[in-house]
Protein backbone atom coordinates (compact mmCIF):
# COMPACT_ATOMS: atom_id res chain seq x y z
CA UNK A 1 0.00 0.00 0.00
CA UNK A 2 1.37 3.38 -0.54
CA UNK A 3 1.60 5.84 1.86
CA UNK A 4 2.10 9.39 1.83
CA UNK A 5 4.61 10.94 4.54
CA UNK A 6 5.82 14.40 5.58
CA UNK A 7 8.32 15.28 3.64
CA UNK A 8 10.31 16.96 7.05
CA UNK A 9 10.85 13.13 7.35
CA UNK A 10 13.35 12.88 4.65
CA UNK A 11 16.39 15.89 5.29
CA UNK A 12 17.93 17.36 1.90
CA UNK A 13 16.05 16.76 -0.60
CA UNK A 14 12.45 16.05 -0.57
CA UNK A 15 10.66 20.20 0.24
CA UNK A 16 7.62 20.20 -1.66
CA UNK A 17 7.98 17.06 -2.96
CA UNK A 18 5.01 14.34 -1.46
CA UNK A 19 6.54 11.59 -0.45
CA UNK A 20 5.59 8.27 -0.51
CA UNK A 21 6.42 4.91 1.44
CA UNK A 22 5.89 1.89 -0.57
CA UNK A 23 5.19 -1.81 0.91
CA UNK A 24 6.99 -4.19 -1.68
CA UNK A 25 4.51 -7.05 -2.28
CA UNK A 26 5.40 -8.04 -6.11
CA UNK A 27 8.76 -8.99 -7.60
CA UNK A 28 9.94 -7.81 -10.74
CA UNK A 29 9.00 -10.05 -14.22
CA UNK A 30 11.73 -10.03 -17.09
CA UNK A 31 9.93 -10.18 -20.50
CA UNK A 32 12.24 -11.98 -22.75
CA UNK A 33 11.02 -11.76 -26.23
CA UNK A 34 10.45 -13.97 -29.50
CA UNK A 35 13.26 -16.59 -28.71
CA UNK A 36 13.60 -19.02 -31.21
CA UNK A 37 12.75 -22.33 -29.69
CA UNK A 38 12.72 -24.76 -32.77
CA UNK A 39 13.90 -24.63 -36.11
CA UNK A 40 11.92 -26.82 -38.71
CA UNK A 41 13.94 -27.84 -41.66
CA UNK A 42 13.07 -28.83 -44.90
CA UNK A 43 14.22 -29.57 -48.26
CA UNK A 44 14.55 -26.04 -49.01
CA UNK A 45 13.62 -23.71 -46.29
CA UNK A 46 14.22 -23.63 -42.42
CA UNK A 47 11.27 -22.34 -40.85
CA UNK A 48 12.05 -20.89 -37.52
CA UNK A 49 9.57 -20.85 -34.33
CA UNK A 50 9.30 -18.45 -31.74
CA UNK A 51 8.14 -18.33 -27.96
CA UNK A 52 8.07 -15.43 -25.44
CA UNK A 53 8.85 -15.41 -22.10
CA UNK A 54 7.50 -13.62 -18.63
CA UNK A 55 10.58 -15.05 -16.24
CA UNK A 56 9.30 -13.43 -12.80
CA UNK A 57 13.38 -12.23 -11.07
CA UNK A 58 14.12 -14.51 -8.10
CA UNK A 59 16.21 -17.19 -7.44
CA UNK A 60 13.16 -19.64 -6.78
CA UNK A 61 12.62 -23.07 -8.82
CA UNK A 62 9.32 -21.98 -10.40
CA UNK A 63 6.80 -23.89 -11.90
CA UNK A 64 6.09 -23.11 -16.02
CA UNK A 65 3.43 -23.08 -17.97
CA UNK A 66 3.13 -22.84 -22.08
CA UNK A 67 0.51 -20.59 -23.18
CA UNK A 68 -0.47 -21.80 -27.18
CA UNK A 69 -2.67 -18.91 -29.40
CA UNK A 70 -5.88 -19.65 -30.68
CA UNK A 71 -6.29 -18.17 -34.38
CA UNK A 72 -8.40 -20.93 -35.98
CA UNK A 73 -5.72 -23.27 -37.11
CA UNK A 74 -5.05 -20.31 -39.37
CA UNK A 75 -2.81 -18.60 -36.87
CA UNK A 76 -0.95 -18.49 -33.69
CA UNK A 77 -0.18 -15.08 -32.25
CA UNK A 78 2.30 -15.56 -29.48
CA UNK A 79 1.60 -12.09 -28.13
CA UNK A 80 -1.81 -11.99 -27.11
CA UNK A 81 -3.49 -12.78 -23.89
CA UNK A 82 -1.12 -10.33 -21.95
CA UNK A 83 -3.48 -10.23 -18.96
CA UNK A 84 -4.05 -14.13 -18.11
CA UNK A 85 0.08 -14.33 -19.07
CA UNK A 86 1.05 -11.10 -16.51
CA UNK A 87 -1.12 -12.90 -14.03
CA UNK A 88 0.36 -16.13 -14.45
CA UNK A 89 3.85 -14.62 -14.22
CA UNK A 90 3.15 -11.95 -11.34
CA UNK A 91 1.97 -15.71 -9.40
CA UNK A 92 5.42 -16.77 -9.56
CA UNK A 93 4.99 -18.56 -13.10
CA UNK A 94 7.43 -18.97 -15.50
CA UNK A 95 5.24 -18.31 -18.90
CA UNK A 96 5.91 -19.33 -22.18
CA UNK A 97 3.81 -18.21 -24.78
CA UNK A 98 4.68 -20.41 -27.90
CA UNK A 99 4.20 -19.82 -31.61
CA UNK A 100 3.25 -23.33 -33.48
CA UNK A 101 2.25 -24.19 -37.58
CA UNK A 102 -0.94 -24.00 -38.75
CA UNK A 103 -2.94 -24.32 -41.99
CA UNK A 104 -1.94 -24.75 -44.98
CA UNK A 105 0.50 -27.24 -42.30
CA UNK A 106 -1.08 -30.25 -41.82
CA UNK A 107 -1.49 -32.37 -38.06
CA UNK A 108 0.40 -33.18 -36.85
CA UNK A 109 2.77 -30.13 -37.56
CA UNK A 110 1.18 -28.37 -34.31
CA UNK A 111 1.44 -30.78 -32.13
CA UNK A 112 5.21 -31.88 -33.06
CA UNK A 113 5.55 -27.80 -32.26
CA UNK A 114 3.85 -27.69 -29.22
CA UNK A 115 5.73 -30.79 -27.43
CA UNK A 116 9.11 -29.26 -28.73
CA UNK A 117 7.81 -26.04 -26.59
CA UNK A 118 7.72 -28.22 -23.54
CA UNK A 119 11.39 -29.57 -24.63
CA UNK A 120 12.81 -26.80 -25.23
CA UNK A 121 11.99 -25.38 -21.42
CA UNK A 122 13.23 -28.47 -19.95
CA UNK A 123 16.38 -28.03 -21.62
CA UNK A 124 16.64 -24.41 -20.57
CA UNK A 125 15.03 -25.28 -17.25
CA UNK A 126 18.14 -23.99 -15.28
CA UNK A 127 18.68 -20.88 -17.33
CA UNK A 128 15.03 -19.71 -16.52
CA UNK A 129 14.83 -21.03 -12.81
CA UNK A 130 12.11 -23.67 -13.87
CA UNK A 131 11.50 -26.47 -11.57
CA UNK A 132 10.92 -29.12 -14.93
CA UNK A 133 9.04 -31.59 -12.81
CA UNK A 134 6.44 -29.35 -12.73
CA UNK A 135 5.29 -27.81 -16.05
CA UNK A 136 1.27 -27.18 -17.39
CA UNK A 137 -0.79 -25.67 -20.81
CA UNK A 138 -2.88 -23.81 -21.27
CA UNK A 139 -4.40 -23.07 -24.56
CA UNK A 140 -7.87 -20.96 -25.75
CA UNK A 141 -9.88 -22.15 -28.86
CA UNK A 142 -7.54 -23.99 -31.33
CA UNK A 143 -4.79 -23.15 -28.78
CA UNK A 144 -7.16 -25.21 -26.17
CA UNK A 145 -7.07 -28.40 -28.58
CA UNK A 146 -2.96 -27.95 -28.64
CA UNK A 147 -2.98 -28.00 -25.21
CA UNK A 148 -5.11 -31.03 -24.60
CA UNK A 149 -3.17 -32.89 -27.49
CA UNK A 150 0.47 -31.80 -25.77
CA UNK A 151 -1.60 -32.71 -22.79
CA UNK A 152 -2.81 -36.33 -23.93
CA UNK A 153 0.39 -37.69 -26.25
CA UNK A 154 2.80 -37.63 -23.31
CA UNK A 155 3.94 -41.07 -23.74
CA UNK A 156 3.67 -41.26 -27.66
CA UNK A 157 7.03 -40.48 -29.41
CA UNK A 158 5.99 -40.73 -33.28
CA UNK A 159 5.08 -36.73 -32.09
CA UNK A 160 8.95 -36.26 -30.76
CA UNK A 161 10.77 -34.24 -33.51
CA UNK A 162 13.53 -31.85 -33.47
CA UNK A 163 15.75 -30.77 -31.00
CA UNK A 164 15.93 -32.01 -26.76
CA UNK A 165 14.78 -35.62 -27.59
CA UNK A 166 16.53 -36.74 -24.38
CA UNK A 167 14.14 -34.23 -22.57
CA UNK A 168 10.62 -35.19 -21.97
CA UNK A 169 7.36 -33.37 -23.36
CA UNK A 170 4.87 -34.88 -20.40
CA UNK A 171 3.03 -31.64 -18.58
CA UNK A 172 1.70 -32.36 -15.35
CA UNK A 173 -1.41 -29.79 -15.66
CA UNK A 174 -3.53 -28.34 -18.24
CA UNK A 175 -6.16 -25.95 -18.90
CA UNK A 176 -7.81 -25.49 -21.97
CA UNK A 177 -10.35 -22.95 -22.65
CA UNK A 178 -13.05 -22.93 -25.02
CA UNK A 179 -11.07 -25.61 -27.05
CA UNK A 180 -11.43 -28.36 -29.43
CA UNK A 181 -11.84 -31.76 -28.41
CA UNK A 182 -13.00 -33.72 -31.39
CA UNK A 183 -12.64 -32.21 -34.92
CA UNK A 184 -15.68 -34.53 -36.47
CA UNK A 185 -18.21 -32.20 -34.35
CA UNK A 186 -17.17 -28.61 -33.91
CA UNK A 187 -20.66 -27.36 -34.57
CA UNK A 188 -22.90 -30.04 -32.95
CA UNK A 189 -25.78 -28.63 -31.58
CA UNK A 190 -25.50 -25.15 -34.12
CA UNK A 191 -27.61 -24.50 -36.68
CA UNK A 192 -28.06 -26.50 -39.89
CA UNK A 193 -26.08 -23.67 -41.95
CA UNK A 194 -23.33 -24.03 -39.46
CA UNK A 195 -23.27 -27.69 -39.35
CA UNK A 196 -22.94 -27.28 -43.43
CA UNK A 197 -19.85 -25.46 -43.24
CA UNK A 198 -18.39 -27.85 -40.95
CA UNK A 199 -19.09 -30.66 -43.16
CA UNK A 200 -17.10 -28.51 -46.17
CA UNK A 201 -13.54 -29.68 -47.30
CA UNK A 202 -12.46 -25.97 -46.78
CA UNK A 203 -13.19 -25.09 -43.23
CA UNK A 204 -9.97 -25.17 -41.24
CA UNK A 205 -10.39 -28.39 -39.35
CA UNK A 206 -10.78 -30.42 -42.70
CA UNK A 207 -7.39 -28.21 -44.15
CA UNK A 208 -5.53 -29.16 -40.67
CA UNK A 209 -6.18 -33.23 -41.20
CA UNK A 210 -6.76 -33.83 -45.37
CA UNK A 211 -4.97 -30.48 -46.42
CA UNK A 212 -5.44 -28.63 -49.59
CA UNK A 213 -6.74 -29.41 -52.54
CA UNK A 214 -3.67 -29.88 -55.08
CA UNK A 215 -3.32 -31.22 -58.70
CA UNK A 216 -5.89 -34.53 -58.46
CA UNK A 217 -6.72 -34.47 -54.92
CA UNK A 218 -10.19 -32.13 -54.57
CA UNK A 219 -9.67 -31.79 -50.82
CA UNK A 220 -11.91 -33.69 -48.29
CA UNK A 221 -14.38 -33.24 -45.59
CA UNK A 222 -13.60 -34.16 -41.91
CA UNK A 223 -16.03 -36.52 -41.67
CA UNK A 224 -14.17 -38.35 -44.98
CA UNK A 225 -11.99 -40.33 -42.60
CA UNK A 226 -13.90 -40.62 -39.38
CA UNK A 227 -10.62 -42.61 -37.86
CA UNK A 228 -8.08 -40.11 -39.56
CA UNK A 229 -10.19 -37.41 -37.63
CA UNK A 230 -10.90 -38.86 -34.43
CA UNK A 231 -6.37 -39.60 -34.54
CA UNK A 232 -5.95 -35.98 -35.10
CA UNK A 233 -8.04 -35.28 -31.86
CA UNK A 234 -7.80 -35.33 -28.11
CA UNK A 235 -10.15 -37.62 -27.64
CA UNK A 236 -8.16 -40.32 -29.72
CA UNK A 237 -5.87 -40.22 -27.02
CA UNK A 238 -7.52 -40.81 -24.19
CA UNK A 239 -5.86 -43.86 -22.83
CA UNK A 240 -2.82 -43.57 -20.41
CA UNK A 241 -1.88 -41.88 -17.70
CA UNK A 242 -3.14 -37.88 -17.66
CA UNK A 243 -2.67 -34.95 -15.92
CA UNK A 244 -5.19 -33.28 -14.60
CA UNK A 245 -7.46 -30.34 -16.29
CA UNK A 246 -9.22 -27.61 -16.20
CA UNK A 247 -12.06 -27.10 -18.72
CA UNK A 248 -13.53 -24.18 -19.23
CA UNK A 249 -16.34 -22.98 -21.79
CA UNK A 250 -18.64 -20.27 -22.49
CA UNK A 251 -22.73 -20.80 -22.78
CA UNK A 252 -22.95 -19.00 -25.42
CA UNK A 253 -20.02 -20.09 -27.65
CA UNK A 254 -21.86 -19.76 -31.33
CA UNK A 255 -18.18 -20.90 -32.43
CA UNK A 256 -17.52 -24.25 -30.89
CA UNK A 257 -19.72 -26.11 -29.33
CA UNK A 258 -19.83 -26.18 -25.41
CA UNK A 259 -20.02 -30.05 -26.24
CA UNK A 260 -16.46 -29.86 -26.90
CA UNK A 261 -15.86 -29.45 -23.30
CA UNK A 262 -18.39 -31.43 -21.73
CA UNK A 263 -17.48 -34.33 -23.83
CA UNK A 264 -13.89 -34.22 -22.87
CA UNK A 265 -14.81 -33.82 -19.35
CA UNK A 266 -17.33 -36.76 -18.99
CA UNK A 267 -14.64 -38.70 -21.03
CA UNK A 268 -12.03 -38.01 -18.29
CA UNK A 269 -14.03 -38.57 -15.16
CA UNK A 270 -15.51 -42.13 -16.84
CA UNK A 271 -12.07 -42.96 -16.75
CA UNK A 272 -11.31 -41.97 -13.09
CA UNK A 273 -8.89 -38.56 -14.01
CA UNK A 274 -8.96 -35.49 -12.59
CA UNK A 275 -10.75 -33.02 -14.29
CA UNK A 276 -12.66 -29.65 -13.38
CA UNK A 277 -15.42 -28.08 -15.83
CA UNK A 278 -16.39 -24.74 -15.66
CA UNK A 279 -19.49 -23.16 -17.55
CA UNK A 280 -19.23 -18.99 -18.28
CA UNK A 281 -22.62 -17.94 -18.36
CA UNK A 282 -23.72 -16.00 -21.46
CA UNK A 283 -19.63 -16.34 -22.67
CA UNK A 284 -19.44 -15.61 -25.96
CA UNK A 285 -16.57 -17.42 -27.73
CA UNK A 286 -13.08 -15.38 -26.67
CA UNK A 287 -15.05 -12.20 -25.63
CA UNK A 288 -14.02 -10.08 -23.13
CA UNK A 289 -15.41 -12.08 -20.31
CA UNK A 290 -12.35 -14.22 -20.62
CA UNK A 291 -10.64 -11.03 -19.54
CA UNK A 292 -12.25 -10.44 -16.23
CA UNK A 293 -10.16 -10.66 -13.17
CA UNK A 294 -12.69 -13.55 -11.59
CA UNK A 295 -12.06 -15.42 -14.62
CA UNK A 296 -8.27 -14.92 -15.16
CA UNK A 297 -7.79 -15.92 -11.06
CA UNK A 298 -10.00 -19.03 -11.46
CA UNK A 299 -7.23 -19.93 -13.91
CA UNK A 300 -3.93 -18.69 -11.89
CA UNK A 301 -5.34 -20.28 -8.43
CA UNK A 302 -5.72 -23.81 -10.52
CA UNK A 303 -2.35 -23.95 -11.88
CA UNK A 304 -1.42 -22.80 -8.09
CA UNK A 305 -3.37 -25.81 -6.54
CA UNK A 306 -2.06 -27.96 -8.98
CA UNK A 307 2.00 -27.07 -9.91
CA UNK A 308 2.40 -25.37 -6.10
CA UNK A 309 4.29 -22.47 -5.16
CA UNK A 310 7.61 -21.92 -6.35
CA UNK A 311 10.16 -23.32 -4.10
CA UNK A 312 13.20 -22.05 -2.54
CA UNK A 313 16.93 -23.13 -4.42
CA UNK A 314 20.04 -22.85 -3.59
CA UNK A 315 21.97 -20.41 -5.92
CA UNK A 316 23.60 -21.72 -8.78
CA UNK A 317 27.73 -21.90 -7.78
CA UNK A 318 29.72 -19.19 -8.66
CA UNK A 319 26.43 -17.35 -9.71
CA UNK A 320 27.02 -13.65 -9.64
CA UNK A 321 24.91 -10.47 -9.40
CA UNK A 322 24.08 -8.75 -12.50
CA UNK A 323 25.80 -5.63 -12.13
CA UNK A 324 22.88 -4.10 -14.60
CA UNK A 325 19.63 -5.49 -12.71
CA UNK A 326 18.62 -2.70 -11.84
CA UNK A 327 19.50 -0.12 -14.69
Amino acid sequence: MAVSAGASEITGYAEGAQVMRVEKTQGRVDALNDIVYSQVKSATDVRQLHMSLLVPRNNKLKPAIVYFPGGGFTSASWHKYIAMRMALANAGFVVASAEYRTVPDTFPAPVVDGKASVRYLREHAAEYGIDPKRIGVLGDSAGGYLAQMVALTGGEKRFEQGDYLTQSSAVQAAATLYGISDLRNIGEGFPEAVQNVHRSPAVTEALLVNGTAFRDFPGAAIGSDEKKALAASPMGHLSGKKPPFLIMHGSADTLVSPLQSQQLYNALKKAGDRADYVILAGAEHGDDTWYQTPVIERVVNWFKATLGDPQNAPAAPGAAKDKNANL
